[in-house]
């Protein structure tokens, strides 16, 4: 398997992750937590040592003011970019238009919402601060916040009867590839160990299972591991081919899908055991590193951290965007959808 230790070098250099405060007027503000701390990752900030991208774009275009078209739009389908953690999440109402509606205050990281794919009903969460998990009711209206007694969480995702699974990054502590799942999305979470050092995305399939991927091995190799349904320990996946960085895990209908963004491709498996066997592969152009993307039926969300921007693809066909979004954005890395 291809060594990726050198694609995400650490900088050393601290500086301040910026979170404005400025934006009102209607602006929908998270919960307040935690201090944040930053470093530099090829040019990029990213908070406490932590980017789910493999090359995020130098360039940074904090928060700012947008017209609010939140109350114009007659859509009751929503798509969120968050940016980079801590501080804002951009709202869009595509396929109605493609331009930034509205944004919210205080998120980043990833997304998910209470499918499995497709679009939330009614909620969406967000993963956008060290230790907390926040609930929002759709547009953009803040429900409830769980913690996490870890370093740094990265993802979410939801399974069909409700419950909630995070993951655990963990570079500060010295340990991590955790998950934690909170039964019915409240509570304290139980911790599930695996061998992951460095936890990225995760995803329920049908069944209730639920994957993870990310890195072992000090970035020494890319690996996919499974919590099955009812189980007290995970176990690692082996797939019949090796991608690179790690990317989204989601289920698609039919396949548990692992998108890598180092090969900018998406890749169907079919799950027997132990073993992952790859059925399709679909590839994708015009996107430059989609950290986190989300399926929903005909199309995939794309945070593009490369671009600077969000992206749509068909899905299963993959190709070029049909649509880009425009709007505000600071570092892409996380998207989800929900509908009112």
């Amino acid at each position: 398997m291809p060594d990726s230790s050198g694609l995400v070098k650490y900088c050393g250099a601290a500086i301040a992750l910026a979170v404005c405060s400025a934006c009102s007027g209607g602006t929908a503000t998270v919960p307040a937590s935690p201090a944040f701390s930053g470093a530099s990752v090829r040019g990029a900030a990213f908070a406490n040592g932590v980017t789910t991208a493999v090359h995020p774009n130098a360039s940074h275009r904090y928060e700012s003011l947008v017209p609010n078209l939140l109350a114009e739009s007659k859509s009751k389908y929503y798509e969120y970019i968050f940016n980079e953690y801590g501080t804002y999440a951009g709202i869009f109402n595509y396929p109605a238009g493609v331009k930034e509606i509205d944004q919210i205050s205080g998120l980043g990281g990833q997304g998910c919402s209470n499918v499995l794919y497709g679009y939330g009903k009614g909620i969406f969460w967000n993963v956008g601060v060290p230790d907390q998990i926040t609930e929002f009711r759709v547009p953009k209206t803040p429900i409830k916040t769980l913690s996490v007694n870890y370093s740094f969480a990265t993802s979410c995702a939801m399974n069909t009867s409700g419950d909630l699974a995070v993951g655990i990054y963990g570079a500060s502590s010295g340990k991590g590839g955790e998950l934690v799942v909170f039964k019915n999305a409240s509570g304290s979470g139980k911790v599930y160990e695996t061998v992951l050092d460095e936890e990225f995305f995760d995803g329920y399939d049908d069944k209730g299972n639920l994957f993870a991927d990310g890195f072992t091995g000090n970035r020494s190799g890319w690996a996919l591991v499974e919590l099955p349904k009812g189980s007290k320990k995970a176990i690692t996946i082996k797939t019949s081919n090796a991608p690179v960085f790690p990317g989204s895990v989601q289920w698609d209908g039919k396949y548990v899908t692992v998108f890598d963004q180092l090969a900018n491709s998406t890749y169907q498996y079919t799950i027997s055991g132990t073993t992952a066997t790859l059925k399709h592969t679909i590839t994708y152009t015009g996107m430059s590193d989609c950290a986190q993307t989300w399926i929903v039926t005909g199309l995939m969300y794309c945070a593009d951290a490369g671009n600077d921007s969000g992206e749509v693809f068909k899905y299963p066909k993959g190709g070029a965007p049909v649509a880009t979004f425009t709007g505000d954005f600071d570092e892409p890395l996380g998207v989800t959808a929900a509908q009112k």
